[in-house]
């Protein structure tokens, strides 16, 4: 049984041999970044070093714990904030729109006086003139 480069059984072997060593190269790569990453690899060591790394561990969680809980209290606050910036800023517009349209009213009424003045004068003038002529 002599296998030739090109033969079909050969081929085959191969490919299954190259998959095999893609996967563990890709198990291996895999492992790597998680022993990197999470700090947690597989290769044991001395029990006060995986106390050392546990506490740290515990720490890594609290502080990430805390910074979420700021993150919370942060929106929270802001949120706050907004809605109280919002509802002061609807009442000085509330304010400043009244104090217009009342100064508003307030030249309106002078106009109307203006021209109740206006009129008199008018009328006053006709009667001046009419006793002139006469």
């Amino acid at each position: 049984m002599s296998t030739k480069k090109g033969s079909p059984e050969s081929g085959g072997s191969r490919k299954r041999k190259n998959s095999e060593v893609e996967e563990k190269t890709g198990d291996e790569a895999e492992s790597q970044n998680v022993q990197g990453e999470g700090f947690e690899g597989t290769i044991p060591g001395s029990e006060e070093m995986e106390l050392n790394i546990s506490l740290i561990l515990e720490k890594i969680e609290n502080f990430t714990q805390r910074v979420s809980e700021l993150l919370e209290s942060g929106k929270t606050m802001f949120k706050e904030l907004m809605n109280d910036f919002e509802e002061k800023l609807v009442i000085i517009h509330k304010e400043r729109v009244e104090k217009w349209q009342e100064e508003i009213k307030e030249l309106r009424a002078l106009d109307a006086s203006n021209e109740e003045a206006n009129a008199v004068l008018h009328n006053a003038r006709y009667v001046l003139q009419l006793t002139s002529n006469n």
